[in-house]
């Protein structure tokens, strides 16, 4: 049976890509920082499709934790990559305790880099395999560190996927825009000013993913919507750009 380790996969995307993969007959690893939530999302998926899904507790913004998860990787086998763990934080850069940004870092960048390096390595010596390295639409905005963070993410996922295609790796950004999840609750942010319509499900996106996956792309923008909101923000004027960018976090 084919592995699929995904961080963060206890709700909304991380769920959805867990939930799907499952569907298709891969045994899972399931990591993140919530046993417990962890093992009843294991149980879950389980008994709905009959795979095998490994718990592995795990603290991101934690190197000696990460370093554990590239060993649980190194030891194989792994497949599939899903790195989908983050978070963001409400107040501004400045208000912020650096320790919280350094955390963020940590999560959205750090883990996404080591953990990716060591799951390619085995996948080219294979000739095959996926990283999915979830990103936002954010990334090609100019709204602080939340964006900068997956800035790197979308550069970095897109260099990997063209450098590593011919030898049988496939590694995508996915780079949704808003989704029903945790996310904004877990940062106590308000969303009431948010249109109806620029919100996505989990579910879709995800199925979206995974087709642009393995159709060889190395961006997934999902919704024509938020392609033309993302091409918008890539070509938009420069005085456009710095007032998004001062009313950015």
């Amino acid at each position: 049976m084919p592995t699929a380790l995904v961080t963060g996969p206890t709700s909304g995307i991380g769920r959805a890509f867990a939930e799907a993969l499952a569907a298709e007959g891969h045994d899972l690893i399931l990591v993140s920082r919530d046993q417990a939530r962890l093992q009843s999302t294991a149980d879950e998926l389980t008994a709905a499709h009959g795979i095998a899904a490994e718990v592995f507790p795990a603290d991101l913004s934690d190197l000696d934790d990460t370093r554990r998860v590239e060993e649980r990787i190194a030891l194989g086998p792994v497949d599939i990559l899903v790195n989908n763990a983050g978070f963001s934080l409400r107040r501004t850069f400045p208000d912020n305790d650096v320790e919280q940004e350094q955390q963020s870092m940590d999560v959205l960048v750090r883990a996404v880099m080591r953990l990716t390096h060591a799951a390619l390595g085995p996948m080219l010596e294979a000739g095959r395999g996926d990283i999915v390295n979830v990103s936002s639409v954010a990334s090609f905005t100019v709204r602080g560190t939340y964006a900068a963070h997956k800035a790197w993410v979308t550069n970095f996922s897109t260099w990997a996927g063209i450098r590593y295609r011919s030898r049988g790796v496939r590694v995508m950004a996915l780079c949704p825009g808003f989704v029903h999840t945790e996310f904004h609750q877990r940062m106590d942010a308000d969303m009431s000013g948010i249109k109806d319509w620029m919100w996505l499900d989990a579910e879709p996106v995800v199925q979206a993913a995974l087709k642009d996956l393995r159709a060889g792309k190395t961006v997934s923008i999902p919704t024509a919507r938020y392609k033309v909101l993302a091409r918008l923000a890539r070509i938009a004027p420069k005085s456009l750009v710095e007032k998004a960018s001062r009313r950015g976090r």
